[in-house]
């Protein structure tokens, strides 16, 4: 497995375990608090912090289990990078989409916010899976 790829593993757990345990635990309030009350922010900011700092430590451990392959990346890589990427440029730009009607229609910043989170997070999961399909099963963009 290419350092890539096992960042690329990395990225995807915390993609999806970080914001399922966020959203678990926000959208539970919405059965005993109005939306408006919810103190969604704190929570979201703290998810967005810690799935950065997991993601350099998660780096930096992978690149001390295996210095000799840290920082290697070849043409493949590059390429993989570049179209999962580009896979989940669209998911985001939904997400973005669905997020500007939520706040043309006038809902309440916490389902704009959401959305928008959201938005990142499938954008994230979308990438890092088609990458990891690409390096599973080999890359042919076209």
């Amino acid at each position: 497995m290419s350092f890539e790829e096992k960042n690329t593993w990395i990225y995807a757990v915390i993609a999806v375990v970080l914001p399922a345990t966020y959203f678990t635990t926000t959208l539970w309030q919405l059965q005993h608090t109005a939306v408006g009350e919810i103190a969604y922010v704190g929570p979201m900011l703290t998810t967005i912090g810690a799935a950065v700092v997991i993601a350099i430590v998660g780096h930096i451990v992978v690149a001390i289990a295996s210095p000799k392959d840290a920082d290697k990346s070849d043409e493949r890589d590059a390429r993989i990078n570049r179209f999962g990427e580009y896979v989940g440029s669209f998911v985001l730009w939904t997400g973005g989409l669905a997020a500007l009607g939520l706040a043309m229609a006038e809902f309440e910043h916490f389902w704009i916010a959401n959305a928008i989170f959201l938005a990142f997070n499938l954008s994230a999961i979308t990438t890092s899976v088609v990458k990891i399909v690409a390096y599973r099963r080999g890359f042919s963009p076209w």
